[in-house]
């Protein structure tokens, strides 16, 4: 099988940037693979390499024949004749085509394939052009490919021939580049199968995967798992090397959260812990070297981590010198949002609501008072304007220190949770009503001055914020109807329905059509929609669920077609004796057993036991009766069924299929 190499060699490219930008290569090149027969291809990448591999199964493109249209048969033979001329044929060749207008003169033609060698010349620069990063720029004048970095050298082999291109004013060539500094200084002439080797030899492990295990061999006992952190390093490293270093054990008085944001956010480090799960003076550091014999590397890590450490722990006793209650008015003077005033003016905001949401879910309402007027002070502290990551979790610990209690900065410490899908809630109820007030007031805010977020563009995080909101309320499974909250703003409520539906759909995984169903109601206590969601679900592959589901759709039309508005009472004398009157008893019956309470699924599985006297009454019964006081009687009835039972989901919306509908 022919094989296909293409290596973009670039300055360093931003290690979150990589992953997305195989992808976008891989799906740019996968068509043309596809047109030389289809094949195996792979991708990989450094810092200074984007890196194609493929075998494909044909060594040309192929060739296709396409039916090219000509004049009427009943244009005659002058007509026919003109074709044939154009298309370099005889008439004779020419045969009649039926268009469904009609019989058409028309002719085969082959349009044979390309050889691969000239078909990917021709394709690979428009492929490696089109490799979408979040950030381009020209870097040969306007008239140059964008591109995220300066492309340095461009590998591409067929077999080991040179597939001749030029892209940003670099020739494609049988050569790459070793590492920077461990490398070979010029070029290497490179073949396919020597090329993994032969920069293996010059200091560069090409695969992620290898990288990847390159590291973890050398990270030694003790070292806390950390998979964000191992795919940047990763991605940061063409030759990566552990190094384990130490500090001094003083430095542990400081909180270990303050010391591990140290070592990882801002010098990239492993934390390592003691036997016990604790903190251990030591690190690991990740370097693009080949080892450090002399140990000069681990010095100057662990002397910059010395200065760090300094820096926090000065910070850490200066911020001691004013409490975080001393700290509220200073708020005033922190801007949380140009249109929106201060942090002051939100916390005060955030406190009001957080006093009616504790009252409303038994949380005690003193300990979610100061922690909402607490909870942003930590933003005057000098730990926080030098470590960012910290705020918040800086609040809780100060709290703590300066005696406001443990459920107080337990609550301040969680408020920002969480701030993902995979992250947990806070672990308090009183937490749980902070981390909400605040982002609910932070989206009641920024929607009434029209911060919306708008296609892929939510600089204000209010997705999160609102993604946030749902996984609390139904994880903690509070009683709290989040549409409140929009306050009659119809933008936001849109945005919270959306949301819910994504968290349902997305992270609880339920099928779509299952979603709308339930959330067709329109309730906001997402502790009671889970239920009903989770209930529909586990009571739809019964045998009478679906086909009951359809019934209930066609009751809607019936409905819409007969504008029978809202359900009018239904007279029982009016009620022809058989299926009708049998499938009124029996939607009382099971009326009055859901009103006597029971789970979700149990008064589902009554509404689907009314599927033989609702198949009956459609078999016997017809609906659009002659005379009008039946016929508004039985839609009555209908529309009794409808209303009465959509209380726990929207039974027409669930796609009929004999299993469910996945999304």
């Amino acid at each position: 099988m022919p094989r296909l190499l293409l290596e973009v060699g670039v300055e360093e490219i931003p290690d979150w940037m990589i992953e997305p930008a195989l992808e976008s290569l891989g799906a740019n090149l996968a068509p043309l693979i596809e047109k030389l027969g289809g094949g195996q291809a792979w991708t990989d990448a450094t810092p200074r390499r984007l890196v194609y591999r493929s075998r494909y199964t044909l060594d040309k493109e192929r060739d296709e024949d396409t039916l090219v249209q000509g004049p009427s048969l009943s244009a005659g033979e002058k007509a026919a004749a003109g074709f044939a001329r154009k298309m370099g044929v005889p008439v004779t060749e020419l045969s009649p085509m039926d268009t469904g207008k009609g019989l058409y003169f028309s002719i085969k033609q082959r349009k044979m394939g390309l050889p691969a060698r000239e078909l990917l010349a021709t394709a690979l620069p428009t492929a490696i052009a089109g490799i979408q990063f979040p950030k381009t720029m020209h870097w040969g004048g306007k008239d140059s490919v964008r591109f995220i970095r300066p492309i340095r050298w461009v590998l591409a082999l067929l077999d080991d021939e040179i597939i001749p291109f030029d892209i940003a004013g670099v020739p494609s060539g049988d050569w790459t580049y070793g590492h920077r500094v461990l490398g070979s200084k010029g070029p290497i002439q490179i073949t396919i199968g020597e090329y993994d080797q032969m920069l293996r030899d010059n200091y560069v492990v090409v695969r992620a995967s290898d990288r990847e295990s390159k590291i973890r061999a050398g990270l030694g006992a003790g070292v806390r798992p950390d998979p964000e952190l191992l795919k940047t390093l990763v991605y940061l490293t063409e030759f990566p090397t552990a190094i384990r270093g130490s500090f001094d054990p003083q430095y542990l008085e400081l909180p270990e959260e303050i010391l591990a944001t140290v070592m990882r956010h801002h010098q990239r480090y492993f934390t390592v812990e003691k036997p016990d799960g604790s903190l251990a003076p030591e690190f690991v550091a990740v370097t693009n070297t080949n080892g450090d014999q002399d140990g000069l590397i681990r010095k100057g890590n662990e002397r910059v981590l010395r200065a760090r450490f300094n820096d926090a722990r000065f910070f850490w006793r200066v911020d001691q010198q004013k409490k975080l209650s001393a700290r509220v008015d200073d708020l005033a003077k922190v801007t949380f949002q140009a249109k929106l005033g201060s942090y002051k003016e939100k916390a005060e905001r955030v406190q009001q609501l957080a006093v009616q949401m504790a009252a409303q879910v038994g949380a005690d309402e003193n300990t979610v008072s100061i922690a909402t007027l607490l909870a942003k002070c930590d933003l005057t502290t000098e730990m926080v304007k030098e470590f960012t990551e910290l705020q918040g979790l800086v609040g809780g610990l100060y709290a703590r220190e300066q005696g406001e209690g443990e459920a107080v900065a337990t609550a301040i410490y969680d408020h920002y949770k969480p701030v993902s899908m995979e992250d947990s809630i806070p672990r308090t109820l009183e937490g749980q009503v902070v981390a909400l007030a605040d982002k609910i007031d932070t989206l009641r805010e920024c929607f009434r001055v029209g911060l919306i977020p708008t296609g892929s563009k939510d600089p204000f995080a209010l997705r999160r914020a609102a993604q946030g909101v749902v996984k609390i309320l139904a994880e903690a499974r509070l009683p709290i109807d989040l549409f409140a909250f929009a306050e009659r703003n119809e933008e936001l409520l849109q945005f919270l329905q959306e949301r819910v539906a994504h968290y349902l759909r997305e992270v609880k995984g339920f099928p779509y059509d299952e979603v709308n169903a339930v959330t067709a109601t329109k309730s906001g206590v997402l502790m009671d929609v889970l239920d009903r969601l989770t209930a529909v679900h586990d009571v739809r592959p019964t045998p009478n669920f679906e086909p009951l589901a359809a019934s209930f759709k066609r009751i809607e039309n019936i409905l819409k077609q007969a504008e029978a508005g809202e359900a009018g009472t239904v007279r029982q004398e009016l009620l022809a004796p058989g299926p009708e009157q049998d499938l009124y008893e029996a939607f009382l019956r099971i009326r009055s057993d859901m009103a006597k309470g029971g789970s979700y699924a149990a008064k589902l599985t009554s509404i689907a036991s009314l599927r033989p006297q609702v198949d009956l009454f459609f078999d016997k019964i017809l609906v659009n009766d002659p005379d009008a006081a039946i016929r508004r009687n039985r839609l009555a009835l209908l529309a009794s069924l409808l209303t009465e039972f959509s209380t726990i989901a929207d039974f027409s919306a669930i796609v009929a299929q004999g299993g469910n509908a996945q999304s």
